[in-house]
């Protein structure tokens, strides 16, 4: 299980940039696959060559960046279709990424020292928590981060422009220019998700980002379902907690006899009973009925509030009105 937990919070950082897409700016966003794999290609032929984790991680995600900020302006400035223009990018990673691996399916990184290195060496890793704990508090951190951008003055443009793109361009918010910002910064993410987990398992592999979106859908998805998206912290925190939720179940899945090759089947099907179940009438009247008691709750406390003794007024006798009247 604390293997399982590492590799949710990995992806956890790549569930945080599907979220920006998919929550924030509403956008249907498959270039995901393409950059996962474009940040684990970088990352993995930067640190074989001799540059330092950390700085392959960057590059990653100014990588993976690029990646996205060409798909938004391929839709904006293109006027194509978004699905459309990101299905184009996906494509073209591909081939993309097999010129920065030099035409190679994987980049192993066996013997090379990763970003992780020193907690293997410690004895932190795979099968300890401690690892797990470390890995929480990177990622908490950038979820704080997150929030704290969302909460900007340009990251509330953002998030305008999701809700309603018409009235965030009539306060003369450039909506093109936030549609461009918020696909770089998730596929950055994204990527530095991919560079993360080549370091990880220890190679780069071309095939890396197939079903990446379904991954990150599934962990927004889930993580949203559990733990609510009311505010802003809510939701971002949802959706790093959904991805390690949604590898503990593929986890334990594996462990009842769920076949590897079955994986990405389990992964839909997460995800389609995540967005069918609170549909389903009896979940909800669940929540109609969860909704109608707190308000009852609150009513009852204002009744209780209302019903209160007052300290009683003395009001000044008629003998007492005339003394004061005359003095």
């Amino acid at each position: 299980m604390p293997g399982a937990t590492e590799l949710g919070l990995i992806y956890a950082v790549a569930a945080l940039g599907v979220y920006l897409t998919f929550r924030v700016l509403d956008f249907p966003d498959l270039t995901v696959d393409g950059s996962f794999t474009t940040g684990a290609a970088t990352g993995a032929v930067l640190i074989s060559s001799g540059t330092p984790p950390i700085v392959a991680l960057i590059v990653a995600f100014l990588a993976g960046a690029v990646a996205g900020a060409i798909t938004g302006l391929l839709h904006t400035k293109g006027k194509i279709n978004g699905l459309l223009a990101s299905i184009l990018m996906m494509i073209a990673l591909y081939s993309i990424n097999l010129h920065i691996m030099d035409g190679k399916a994987n980049v192993p990184l066996l013997g090379i020292d990763t970003i992780f290195t020193p907690l293997e060496i410690a004895g932190f890793m795979r099968n300890s928590w401690t690892g797990s704990l470390i890995l929480a508090a990177w990622v908490l951190l950038l979820v704080v981060v997150l929030v704290g951008f969302l909460h900007t003055r340009l990251g509330l443009s953002l998030r305008a422009t999701g809700d309603n793109e018409q009235m965030s361009g009539s306060f003369r918010v450039s909506t093109d220019g936030q549609k461009i910002l918020g696909l770089a910064l998730s596929n950055g993410l994204v990527a530095v998700s991919g560079a993360l987990m080549a370091q990880y398992n220890g190679a780069a592999d071309i095939t890396s980002g197939i079903g990446l979106i379904v991954i990150g859908l599934a962990s927004v998805i889930v993580g949203q379902a559990l733990f609510g998206q009311r505010r802003v912290w809510q939701a971002v925190l949802a959706a790093a907690l959904g991805a390690v939720i949604y590898r503990w179940v593929l986890q334990l899945a594996m462990a009842v006899g769920l076949d590897p090759a079955d994986l990405k089947l389990a992964s839909a099907v997460i995800v389609v009973a995540a967005l069918l179940l609170p549909r389903l009438s009896f979940v909800k009247n669940l929540r109609a009925n969860r909704a109608r008691t707190k308000q009852e709750d609150a009513l009852a406390d204002l009744v209780d509030a209302t019903d209160e003794p007052h300290p009683a007024t003395v009001m000044p006798t008629g003998a007492e009105t005339k003394g004061q009247s005359n003095a």
